[in-house]
């Protein structure tokens, strides 16, 4: 991010004595079992006239609005005296101040309790603090460091962990605002486990602050594993990012309270699950580490245009979260596979998964991977009440850009011996990730030219970015001695689910171009019987479906809000694949999939 270029001499100047006027906060947590907070905030040498104060709409690394004011009450602001001030409310999520007397202070209620990457929970076992859910703010102060003092309980023994400098007795501090919103803090009794890497004044101290019910040996094995991906995801780039306080910390939650999530920030991410590391928590977990800590380089300071600067009043568009999001999931299960976490095996049938999601997907007709990028705002953490057409109409940027992640390493690697996207990924990072130039989709096109020539990147770029179209896999997973095995089960393409009173209800909207579809059948239709076969589970569903030749057509009896109706199905052939490796490959093909998963 831009507003970063000028951190380490922000940090040099306040360490150096020089007194800035900061914008300081507290809060305290008295009435925790309740899942509120105190928060007060002071605001001074002000000017003049009205002084807006905000809660975010937005939080970083989320695009959806959130409207976090709504947990905020009993709000009172006076000025430096006490006094109160005059308040009006132009919208939900404002408040503007006059009569000041060049401060304000302002105290209000907190109420949290959903533990995430984006939300604030507090309760007696923690306080998980995402600073645009919990704190007011200036906007037109942005530039000002900021001071927050966290308010413990004797009673609770909670330690804090945070990415920001810490001041001493509980109190912290943020260059700027951007980097305060960007720095969540964990507070409870977790415990920590360090190592250092780099050297020199490459030296970093990689940091995990976990909260669990669980063994100290427990947290020493995930750690472990955790050291894996730290140094495995290293080698992508060639060096570490420069992290401030020269420190990075995984704030981990793993608390039966909490939501399952992941978040990166600058020199941080938070990461929660409800699973215990001994109840599926270390298998569950470790993939939500490879891929936030990837972050640290690809989104946090390989950084898309369009998210800088963020904005905290609306939602934030953009068109390289396939990028962004999407390559950083390819490179979170390789990394697994690289580091020796998870077999070769494993890695192949978690691809097996993703290309189905994907490329089966009648969405690709409606949107590229940048228009889908731009629906962020609609799907991630957003809520809605009325029903929406996802099933035919999106695919997860994060799934696309994985599998444009897989086409692009393979066909690179397919284009010439020398060449592969880790290296890609090098020169991008020294490009406009050491340097924190913030990139765009042209960007992307004319580094990938410049890597691997402009036939290669036309080319990639006008089918598979700018376009829809699927990449010829059958050659690309070949060249490694992968190849897509073909089931070819009969179907007819609805889910299913069958309720307590034994009845196959349909239970997620028909695919366009299932024969489900084809014949009219949709969400919600309760299916009696298929060639005049009945069936009471999923298991005996399957034996009468099974039973059909692919392209002969039956009678398909089903109920519509509770009517007895009957149409003509034609039973088609399922086009899930999977992804299978050559029981005889060639030496070549082997090397390269060697090289491949081995990170050469």
């Amino acid at each position: 991010m831009r507003y970063f270029s000028l951190i380490i001499l922000l940090f040099l100047t306040i360490q150096s004595g020089f007194t800035q006027i900061r914008n300081k906060y507290s809060i305290s947590f008295d009435n925790a079992e309740h899942h509120e907070a105190n928060v007060t905030a002071t605001f001074t040498s002000l000017q003049s006239g009205t002084v807006s104060l905000k809660m975010s709409r937005t939080s970083p690394g989320r695009y959806a609005l959130h409207e976090f004011a709504k947990n905020v009450y009993n709000v009172k602001i006076t000025d430096s005296k006490g006094k109160n001030v005059t308040v009006t409310r132009p919208n939900l999520h404002q408040w503007d101040v006059t009569g000041h007397d060049g401060t304000i202070h302002v105290y209000y209620t907190l109420f949290a309790d959903r533990g995430d990457g984006t939300y604030s929970q507090i309760d007696e076992t923690h306080a998980l603090i995402n600073n645009p859910a919990t704190f007011m703010y200036v906007s037109s102060l942005k530039e000002r460091p900021i001071e927050v003092l966290y308010v413990t309980r004797e009673d609770l023994g909670w330690k804090i962990a945070t990415q920001l400098t810490p001041q001493g007795s509980n109190s912290f501090l943020a260059p700027n605002l951007h980097f305060f919103m960007d720095s969540p803090a964990l507070l409870s009794n977790h415990v920590v486990k360090e190592y250092k890497v780099g050297s020199g004044d490459k030296e970093y101290l990689i940091k995990m602050a976990l909260q669990h019910n669980g063994t100290d040996q427990e947290a020493n094995v995930f750690f472990d594993q955790v050291k894996k991906i730290v140094e495995e995801e290293k080698k992508v780039f060639g060096d570490y990012p420069s992290f401030e306080n020269n420190e990075y910390t995984f704030l981990a939650c793993f608390m039966p309270q909490v939501s399952r999530d992941g978040m990166e920030h600058r020199n941080s991410t938070v990461i929660t699950n409800p699973k215990s590391i001994a109840n599926g928590g270390m298998k569950d977990n470790i993939s939500t580490f490879a891929h936030e800590f990837f972050h640290a380089w690809n989104v946090e300071r390989i950084r898309p245009l369009a998210l800088e600067p963020f904005d905290f009043d609306k939602a934030n568009l953009c068109d390289e979260l396939w990028f962004a999001e999407g390559v950083t999931s390819y490179y979170t299960n390789l990394s697994l596979c690289r580091s020796g976490i998870i077999s070769q095996e494993e890695y192949i049938t978690r691809l097996t998964k993703t290309y189905n999601e994907v490329w089966n997907s009648p969405a690709l007709k409606y949107y590229n991977p940048r228009e889908m990028s731009r629906k962020a705002p609609f799907v991630d953490a957003a809520t809605t009440v009325d029903p929406v057409h996802r099933g035919n109409t999106y695919v997860s940027y994060y799934s696309y850009g994985n599998m444009l992640g897989l086409a692009m390493d393979l066909a690179l690697r397919d284009e010439k011996n020398d060449l592969n996207l880790d290296d890609f990924m090098k020169l991008f990072w020294t490009k406009y990730g050491k340097t924190e130039i913030p990139y765009t989709t042209d960007n992307l096109f004319i580094t990938l030219r410049e890597y691997a020539g402009t036939s290669f990147a036309d080319k990639f770029f006008s089918k598979y970015i700018n376009g829809s179209e699927v990449p010829d896999f059958k050659k690309l997973l070949g060249s490694v001695a992968i190849y897509l095995k073909s089931e070819k089960d009969p179907y007819i393409g609805a889910e299913i689910e069958f309720t307590k009173n034994g009845l196959a209800r349909i239970s997620e909207y028909t695919k366009q171009g299932t024969p489900a579809y084809e014949a009219g059948l949709e969400k919600e239709d309760i299916i009696i019987s298929i060639g005049n076969k009945s069936f009471s589970d999923l298991e005996q569903y399957h034996e009468v479906v099974n039973k059909n030749k692919s392209s002969k057509k039956v009678i398909l009896k089903f109920k519509r809000n509770g009517k007895d109706r009957s149409t003509y199905v034609k039973i088609g052939e399922d086009p899930k694949v999977i992804l299978t490796e050559y029981s005889k490959p060639n030496e070549k093909a082997l090397q390269r999939r060697k090289d491949w998963l081995g990170g050469e």
